[in-house]
C-alpha cells in the first residue's frame, strides 16, 4: 500500500541473477497519483530502498539511473 491505497506496479526489472546474494530488482509502483521506485537487493527477505517520486517521468529517470545502462538487466512484466 501506498499512501493507503491500491498500488500497481508500473515497470519491473530484474539483473537475471537468481542467487540471494546477487539477484537485484528495480521497481516502478503507482496508486494512480504518486509514484515510487524501489531497488532491491537478495530478493524478497533481502534489502531495499524506497524513493518517492513526483510524476512517471522522474520515476522512470531515477530508475534509468539505478539500472545504470547494464545489459544485464531485463524487463520483466509487471
Amino acid at each position: 500500500m501506498l499512501y493507503g491505497q491500491q498500488v500497481r506496479v508500473e515497470r519491473h526489472w530484474w539483473n537475471g541473477d537468481r542467487s540471494l546474494r546477487g539477484r537485484r530488482d528495480v521497481y516502478i509502483r503507482t496508486d494512480g497519483q504518486r509514484w515510487e521506485v524501489e531497488a532491491q537487493t537478495g530478493g524478497l527477505a533481502g534489502r531495499s530502498k524506497l524513493h518517492p517520486c513526483p510524476s512517471r517521468a522522474s520515476a522512470e529517470i531515477l530508475a534509468d539511473a539505478w539500472l545504470g545502462g547494464r545489459p544485464e538487466w531485463r524487463e520483466l512484466a509487471p
